[in-house]
């Protein structure tokens, strides 16, 4: 089987403004993969690439071995999209609303009612089938673009910041929900801003900043990639910091605490007593800390220059030919396409 998703060397510019730079990842079939970056680093221009609200400028793009263009029939009904930012029709019942989604994508009306009233039971919205959206609250509004994405019976689920702004008790309840999906089966792709969500959720994930790929790794191993803390506290203050082995990365004094950066911290925690108790320290108490992933994160998104990034075709100093199926919309629908994307 084909890759879920499948981008090479994808290339997404407004103007002089290069949204997507060079961007090639893939997402197997039944992962449950993270999407991180901080706000601009191109996230939703990359989904909105995938379900063609945003037509690329340069590279490759498929689902399920799909081109994103060129077969964006068959691409399109492989995608369930939960979009962050709330764009449902206020005029009808929330159960119309999920009946005439899945009539877009050519469901029978008796089909349709159906999967409605399945998915609305299994996102705990069902006794609100007709009420319109406006009379929902926050967290049934969540609910609904969930049950909206699901009602297609995707194999590639996107949720775009699916939890942003609710309560703690749904948050837990969304977990809950797309776990039992992905394990059912379907390929979950998840953009979200919490560190703890993406830890918890997904098999691996795409740190991206600038438009471009960072890494791509799993939870535990984006941990790996980080140093452990050994404090202690001493019977009696040291004079100065002791000088360790290579394997004390940095070791720092304040008052009768005493830090001591490490890779493992639970493996030299033994050699690190041993030459503290040779030197004449009394050991009082110890604790070991971990980085955590939300460090790391940081870490590696941190950029001395945040400025606008340039296409490459300029700073390459290329040939003035533009081919014309690169080329942006004309103008008005530039600005309808930006208004409705963003780039975040």
């Amino acid at each position: 089987m084909p890759p879920a998703i499948e981008t090479v060397d994808l290339v997404k510019e407004y103007g002089d403004l290069r949204a997507l730079q060079e961007l090639s990842l893939t997402v197997e079939e039944g992962e449950f993969f993270g999407l991180l970056g901080p706000n601009g680093a191109g996230k939703t221009t990359f989904i909105n690439t995938l379900v063609g609200l945003v037509r690329k400028t340069d590279g490759e793009a498929r689902v399920f071995g799909h081109d994103v263009e060129d077969d964006y029939r068959q691409a399109r009904d492989a995608i369930g999209l939960a979009p962050q930012e709330f764009n449902v029709d206020r005029f009808f019942s929330i159960r119309e609303v999920l009946k005439n989604k899945a009539g877009y994508h050519g469901v029978p009306d008796d089909e349709a009612a159906k999967r409605a009233d399945e998915v609305l039971k299994r996102v705990g919205i069902y006794d609100k089938r007709d009420e319109r959206f406006d009379w929902l609250s926050g967290g049934m509004k969540r609910r609904l673009l969930l049950a909206r994405a699901l009602v297609t019976e995707p194999d590639l689920l996107i949720l775009d910041e699916p939890t942003a702004g609710v309560d703690v008790q749904l948050r837990h309840d969304l977990w809950e929900l797309v776990t039992e999906l992905n394990e059912e089966g379907t390929t979950i792709l998840l953009t979200t801003h919490y560190i703890e969500e993406a830890e918890r959720l997904c098999d691996r994930v795409a740190i991206m900043n600038e438009g471009r790929k960072v890494t791509v790794a799993t939870p535990d191993e984006l941990k790996g990639r980080g140093t452990d803390t050994i404090a202690l506290r001493l019977e009696s203050a040291p004079a100065s910091a002791p000088e360790l082995g290579a394997y004390a990365h940095e070791t720092t004094v304040s008052g009768d605490r005493l830090e001591v950066r490490v890779d493992d911290g639970g493996s030299t925690a033994p050699q690190l007593l041993n030459d503290l108790e040779a030197m004449g320290h009394e050991i009082v108490d110890l604790e070991i800390t971990r980085t955590s992933l939300e460090e790391i994160f940081v870490d590696l998104t941190r950029s001395e220059d945040r400025t606008v990034t340039r296409s490459g075709a300029e700073s390459a100093g290329g040939d003035d030919d533009t081919d014309e199926s690169k080329t942006e919309p004309s103008s008005p629908e530039r600005e309808r396409e930006q208004e409705q994307e963003g780039v975040a």
